[in-house]
């Protein structure tokens, strides 16, 4: 596949694992960006995303690093370094080297998952990720769905895609009769790219000719970037999304997509039941059949749109383009 015409490399909160897979003391590998990282956790809960490599001798961090305490210690001489990527010890000197620092990414842990700030010009994170369970404006909480890590997950590893790839399918009413063998067509609602966060809703109707005020199902997104998606339905079976697709270099990204199932009634139990797992293997079906169109998918630029399609796309293409960097910038 050739290389996509768009950059891999754009700004925005982008997952890089689960809460769960970066447990107190560990030392989690990955690379993201074309960049080897590690993501660890203190002591205290707090979870840190940095540059592999230490600054002393470029020892890399995730193979015999260790955390103690709030610090990542380097196996190669202990030199220990705090949340912030500065040197805070040398242990066989009296002062620590206060002029270098491993790169630290801004991280937030919410909806179950692991975010990194990326952006090329350094820049701090101006906006957030929405919360799953405040963002939708409704009284529904996480107690009222079962928790949806590890079983209610889908991890696709190094495919051929672009993170835009899924936000345009956001607006492509037209492909839930082809890819999702619906009988339905969505009726856009809402289509708000005024800002970093954007907002597409869409109703459902199962008869033509429903009236406005009959609609009994639909599904709110709330985009943050390219990167971060959140999803609620109504009306149909209660579940709640999140798909997350991360570039792993200039050519592949990461996908993970997870899943809430409304609890229900009376079942307070800890973990996912059978008719949970069952509803989220079938949402994770119907996200698995746009993965595989999206991984042998071209950018097409301009596309071949029809009347119907043009506003939407045009709308979120050129929402998109204030994720890139301009030319010229650098890491």
């Amino acid at each position: 596949m050739a290389k996509p015409p768009l950059s891999m490399e754009p700004t925005g909160w982008f997952q890089v694992a689960w809460g769960v897979e970066i447990q107190i003391g560990a030392v989690h590998r990955m690379t993201y960006f074309g960049r080897e990282m590690v993501a660890w956790r203190s002591a205290a809960g707090r979870v840190s995303v940095f540059d592999a490599y230490c600054e002393h001798l470029g020892a890399h961090l995730g193979y015999g690093g260790r955390v103690v305490g709030e610090n990542l210690v380097c196996p190669f001489h202990g030199w220990e370094w705090n949340a912030q990527g500065r040197n805070v010890c040398i242990p066989y000197e009296d002062h620590p080297n206060r002029g270098r620092r491993i790169r630290s990414y801004p991280v937030v842990e919410r909806n179950e998952a692991v975010w990194i700030w990326f952006d090329l010009a350094d820049r701090p994170p101006y906006f957030e990720v929405p919360d799953m369970f405040t963002a939708f404006g409704d009284s529904r909480t996480a107690a009222d769905y079962y928790p949806p890590v590890p079983v209610a997950t889908l991890y696709r590893a190094g495919l051929e895609l672009h993170p835009q790839y899924v936000m345009e399918n956001g607006v492509d009413f037209a492909h839930f009769k082809f890819v999702h063998n619906t009988p339905f067509v969505p009726e856009f609602t809402r289509h708000d790219f005024s800002g970093p966060v954007s907002y597409v809703d869409f109703t459902i109707a199962f008869d033509a000719g429903v009236a406005e005020d009959d609609v009994s199902s639909g599904v709110e997104s709330i985009n943050a970037g390219l990167g971060c998606s959140i999803t609620r339905s109504w009306g149909m079976v209660d579940n709640r999304t999140m798909p997350a697709v991360t570039p792993v270099d200039d050519r592949t990204c990461d996908v993970r997509f997870t899943v809430w199932i409304g609890r229900k009634p009376g079942d307070d139990r800890p973990e996912i039941s059978r008719y949970g797992k069952t509803m989220a293997d079938f949402v994770i079906e119907q996200f698995e059949a746009d993965v595989h169109i999206w991984s042998h998918q071209r950018y097409s630029d301009p596309p071949a749109l029809s009347r119907k399609e043009y506003q939407g796309f045009r709308a979120l293409r050129e929402w998109a383009t204030q994720f890139y960097p301009a030319k010229g910038t650098t890491s």
